[in-house]
């Protein structure tokens, strides 16, 4: 699939749903353009709270370098076990115009980083979308990677086709029962797919490396729940059903809980070498050819926001 140079002209209409917004499938119809806030706590303003150069993603991502990871401000779920919980549960950070995100990108680029990674963009979309494209104009030359949580509206990914070169959505729940339970959202599984669909049809789906590093494609994320395997293997079997064989996957077994639910019965917990050994055996089984795996071991590994260095385990 050949690339798609970006639509400058699609800003404006980015900006225009700020509006009324409809950004993320919760439709909260607000006007962030006159400081109204919905469901995720953010006005029409850019608000980051962190950018370094990141050496714990996917080796496609992190290279030798490190992926030059923003981590903005809040996110449009609220996932009660989220390892980053200490900014994306709150519309914290600081706010930032185009050109200031652009000089934090011309930096993690000077700095030798292989790509530019937003996480949680999704309720910024229409600020990061102008950012990159004045980076673009102004020397960068990053692939782009779109770091969300899966829950996405299609017509809106359609918006920024060609602005993303890796999309590195989650698919979390193939049970929308226990999304419901830990996200609050009981439609999660049918628009992720959805999502990822379009993604796909953007980017393709395999990668594409240069020098082993990612410049093009997609890689979906799956971070497997203590006590809820049959959930990622019901989210397994639905993403298959979406998504060809080459599309990458990555099974994260890194959970760890984090204060609020350390007492829980079944997540106040690390999972067990067995449950993360049946979820990847069943994505073998489905047919799944590219599989990123980690290590199951008894390390507590949320980052920790509160110093210089989130990742200094």
């Amino acid at each position: 699939m050949e690339a798609v140079n970006f639509m400058e002209a699609n800003i404006e209409p980015l900006k225009e749903i700020l509006k009324n917004c409809t950004l993320c499938p919760r439709r909260c119809r607000v006007d962030r353009t006159r400081r109204e806030k919905g469901f995720c706590g953010l006005d029409d303003r850019l608000r980051v709270d962190r950018a370094l150069a990141h050496h714990g993603e996917e080796p496609p991502l992190s290279g030798s370098r490190g992926a030059g990871t923003i981590f903005f401000s809040s996110c449009n779920l609220r996932c009660s076990y989220c390892q980053n919980h200490q900014i994306s549960h709150r519309a914290g950070g600081g706010l930032l115009d185009a050109e200031g995100l652009v000089r934090i990108m011309l930096r993690l680029q000077e700095e030798g980083c292989h790509n530019i990674e937003a996480v949680t963009p999704t309720p910024q979309i229409p600020g990061i979308a102008a950012a990159v494209s004045l980076a673009r104009r102004s020397g960068l030359r990053l692939p782009f990677v779109f770091n969300c949580g899966g829950y996405e509206d299609p017509d809106v990914l359609r918006l920024i086709e060609g602005l993303v070169d890796v999309y590195l959505p989650d698919f979390k729940y193939g049970d929308d029962r226990v999304a419901g339970s830990f996200s609050g959202i009981g439609d999660y599984s049918s628009r992720a797919a959805a999502a990822i669909e379009e993604m796909v049809r953007q980017a393709g789906g395999g990668l594409d490396l240069e020098e082993g590093i990612a410049i093009r494609g997609v890689i979906v994320r799956h971070l497997i729940l203590p006590g809820h395997v049959e959930n990622s293997l019901a989210a397994l079997e639905r993403l298959r059903a979406i998504a060809p064989r080459t599309l990458p996957l990555s099974l994260m077994s890194q959970y760890s809980p984090i204060p609020p639910v350390k007492d829980h019965p079944l997540i106040g917990r690390r999972i067990t070498k067995e449950e993360y050994e049946r979820v990847v055996n069943f994505a073998l089984d489905l047919g799944f050819e590219e599989l990123f795996v980690q290590e199951v071991d008894d390390r507590a590994l949320s980052p920790d926001f509160t110093k210089d260095d989130p990742f200094d385990w």
